[in-house]
């Protein structure tokens, strides 16, 4: 693949698990739907439109084509039955978190209520799902792109809603290192798929972060999470006072 091609590619990748349909990347670059259509089929950008997509998906034009190169071969996005695996064994989706987060097996097994062997066993399988390559000495090579995505109504995202999502919201977010904001407004559709890529940016600078803290050792870093949703939506006791 030559590197134009693997451009568009990483392009496309970043458009699907982002969420981004050709139609959200024309109102926000201003142009008509098949103008979008049209670039991707011919992969014809002129390095301008090249910049800007770059920077609607949380790029810079350097990143892109690191991202390019980096990304061949990673997986960005799992299959349903890598999701339903994970999701089957508690000890398996802990240890597919904590080695995407790169801890090593001391790390897990001084942390955690595993053995060694419980933890090597998980390992394998994450192995075989071709989430990570098992290396000699059991040293792990990631396998999965650092942003990828959950499949929508997918396991994961469903045994998320259903065992994690009310326990992230239990809290009354009053302390010095938890934040939570609601804003409401009247948007366009081109300002929603503007405000759209503002998200997709933060979530991508939030990825950034979290490379960036991998320097500092395990026992100064924290599990960290952050929720980012958007939708057109009325509260419903408004909806109740609308005229018929």
């Amino acid at each position: 693949m030559n590197e134009i091609a693997r451009l568009v590619k990483t392009l496309k990748h970043r458009l699907k698990i982002q969420g981004m349909t050709y139609r959200d990347l024309a109102l926000a670059l201003n142009v008509s739907e098949p103008s979008v259509k049209r670039m991707f089929a011919l992969g014809r950008f002129s390095i301008d439109r090249v910049i800007e997509i770059a920077h609607l998906l949380g790029f810079t034009l350097a990143e892109l084509t690191h991202e390019a190169a980096a990304s061949e071969g990673r997986l960005h996005t799992l299959s349903d039955a890598q999701e339903r695996e994970l999701v089957s064994d508690a000890k398996l989706l802990l240890v597919a978190v904590c080695v995407l987060n790169q801890w090593e097996i001391g790390n897990i097994v001084d942390t955690y209520a595993l053995s060694e062997a419980e933890c090597i066993q998980r390992l394998v399988k994450l192995d075989r799902l071709r989430l990570i390559d098992l290396l000699p000495g059991n040293r792990i090579r990631l396998n999965v792109a650092r942003d990828f995505d959950w499949r929508p109504k997918g396991p994961i995202r469903m045994y998320f809603l259903g065992q994690g999502m009310g326990e992230f919201l239990k809290s009354d977010f009053s302390g010095g290192d938890e934040v939570m904001a609601f804003s409401h407004a009247m948007l366009t559709e081109q300002a929603m798929a503007k405000m759209q890529a503002e998200i997709r940016k933060l979530r991508q600078r939030f990825a950034e972060i979290h490379e960036e803290s991998l320097a500092a050792p395990l026992a100064k870093r924290r599990g960290t999470g952050l929720l980012l949703a958007m939708r057109e939506w009325e509260i419903g006791a408004f909806i109740k006072l609308r005229r018929k």
